[in-house]
């Protein structure tokens, strides 16, 4: 009975020793064809609007859910971003303006010293613009120009305690690009910019004017929710041109036209496909449609849902558009 159970002890050893090498073995070689990379965090910029909080929040949950990332997400104003993804502070931003980047543009992606990579188009084309309720065009017709604000008796119309005699002229969060003070004095017009101070702040503007039919003039951009519930008139500036977007880059005090329309388009450091190859294909190949983020906006803006349950909802609706996102 001795030698028996001595025998028997012996090859249970030898079993277990033997499961303990293949484990090992196998996780070695797991971590050799780990294509999730040395970099467990990925960090992500967040911008001061609602459309780059969804984008983020629908990246973040699938990076986490699908590919087992830990996610960070960093509430950054657009312009501070870069140096921060060159660094590698941050690792992405996912929506990206260029016609208040093109310095940036330079500096950043086309400069070989640099560390930060087109990541390819979002999908939503932007614009922003200058917008007034349709209500106003239809009394003046005159206002569906900037020609018309010249006048300033009809530019009075939008004059506030703050502003005077002017025009009030609304604009968004300070850290947003934006070139109104610019376009204002270069079309010589009886305007003022205050600013909002944030996206919800223009919107609380718009819905306060519009319940009572008052004259408003805003900052505001395409694609945005606010279209579902306002009927809205983009009034048309001086057209874009070439010139005038290099004065945006290099002379921005000398800026006189409208906002061109804006591919959106995503920012990455350079080292993540190195360091985190499948979140890097990821967030590369991500890519969605105007009327995507649009929805996410309406149920954020409209609904009340929070960002993170608003991605939560289109993500769970669309498994057919983010499942082509993942690498293979």
């Amino acid at each position: 009975m001795r030698t028996t159970k001595t025998k028997s002890t012996r090859s249970w050893r030898v079993i277990v020793l033997l499961l303990a090498v293949l484990a090992l073995v196998a996780v070695s070689c797991g971590n050799d064809d780990d294509s999730r990379g040395s970099q467990s965090t990925i960090t992500i910029a967040v911008n001061g609007w609602n459309g780059a909080a969804a984008n983020s929040a629908v990246a973040a949950q699938l990076l986490e859910s699908e590919l087992g990332y830990d996610v960070v997400r960093v509430d950054i104003d657009e312009n501070a971003q870069w140096p921060a993804i060159n660094t590698g502070d941050i690792d992405v931003s996912l929506e990206v303006w260029p016609s208040g980047h093109a310095q940036d543009i330079v500096d950043f992606i086309d400069n070989p010293d640099a560390n930060i990579d087109d990541a390819g188009l979002l999908g939503p084309i932007g614009k922003i613009g200058w917008f007034i309720p349709t209500y106003m065009v239809d009394q003046y017709p005159e206002l569906a120009t900037w020609e018309g604000f010249t006048d300033p008796e009809v530019a009075g119309l939008f004059a506030t305690a703050e502003t005077g005699d002017l025009g009030q002229f609304l604009g968004g969060d300070p850290s947003f690009v934006q070139f109104d003070e610019a376009i204002i004095n270069n079309l010589g017009l009886p305007l003022q910019v205050v600013y909002a101070g944030s996206e919800a702040a223009i919107l609380a503007a718009v819905d306060s004017a519009y319940s009572r039919q008052e004259p408003v003039l805003v900052y505001l951009w395409t694609p945005h929710s606010a279209f579902n519930n306002y009927d809205l008139t983009n009034v048309l500036l001086p057209e874009y041109t070439d010139a005038c977007g290099e004065a945006a880059a290099s002379a921005p005090e000398d800026v006189d036209c409208d906002y061109p329309a804006d591919l959106l388009f995503k920012i990455i450091n350079s080292d993540l496909v190195e360091n985190a190859p499948d979140a890097d294909a990821f967030l590369r190949t991500m890519n969605y449609t105007s009327a995507d983020q649009i929805s996410m906006l309406a149920a954020i803006e409209n609904d009340g849902m929070s960002v993170d349950d608003a991605a939560a909802q289109w993500i769970e609706a669309n498994e057919n558009v983010w499942r082509a996102w993942l690498p293979s």
